[in-house]
């Protein structure tokens, strides 16, 4: 690891306070990149790396927003400016690791274009299913005081969503919800070929799990 990475990634564990965004997730994802890139051609690591690092900087912040408005991808493609000019990246890296950030998360309704931009789309997804995800997703439940079990879909989408998919109220989500709307889906919406074979093998189990747990819940195991 390079001396510009080791000062990002120093600045991140200072940064990240949330138990399942913290400095362990950011090193999950900046390593799943690495593995994907070596799958890929023409990969800017110079680009990758610090975007994978810096990609939740934001996070924290919209953890204590209330209004379900704020969106940590676009901020945090604004904060990391001035940590990148500060270690001399040029406009144009800094622009390219931006667009990394900045479409690294479903709702944003930005796109990656570029290959770096792809691998750090699918590196962060991956580490929400599969094992880690299931552990990621309880982490959650309890730092926000979720129950485990399921809301009614119709009632729940209506009044607990903003317009970009944002939670206004996190409290009122709950693992079984995450799994529904969000988990499912993530294998069919990767770029990369490496991360559809990681995202499918991973969603296996998950499904294996949530499926015996809503038994369990409901006292049919």
């Amino acid at each position: 690891m390079d001396k510009r990475i080791e000062m990002i990634k120093v600045r991140m564990e200072m940064e990240l306070s949330c138990s399942a965004h913290n400095i362990d997730h950011v090193m999950r994802v900046y390593n799943l990149c690495k593995l994907i890139a070596e799958t890929e051609e023409d990969v800017d690591m110079n680009i990758l790396e610090p975007a994978a690092l810096l990609h939740d900087i934001a996070r924290s912040i919209e953890s204590e927003d209330t209004s379900g408005n704020l969106d940590h991808a676009v901020l945090g493609s604004m904060m990391a400016v001035g940590i990148l000019e500060e270690l001399d990246y040029n406009q144009d890296e800094i622009k390219q690791i931006q667009h990394c950030i900045l479409t690294h998360r479903f709702r944003t309704g930005n796109i990656p274009q570029t290959i770096e931009a792809k691998i750090l789309f699918d590196s962060d997804k991956l580490d929400v299913i599969g094992s880690v995800g299931i552990s990621r997703t309880f982490m959650l439940a309890g730092q926000f005081g979720q129950r485990i079990t399921k809301n009614l879909p119709d009632e729940y989408t209506k009044t607990n969503t903003v317009e970009n998919g944002r939670l206004k109220d996190v409290s009122k989500h709950s693992p079984m919800m995450e799994y529904e709307y969000k988990f499912k889906n993530i294998p069919s919406k990767l770029f990369t070929r490496k991360g559809k074979e990681l995202g499918n093998s991973r969603l296996a189990y998950m499904k294996d799990f949530f499926e015996r747990l809503e038994k369990e819940v409901k006292g049919e195991l």
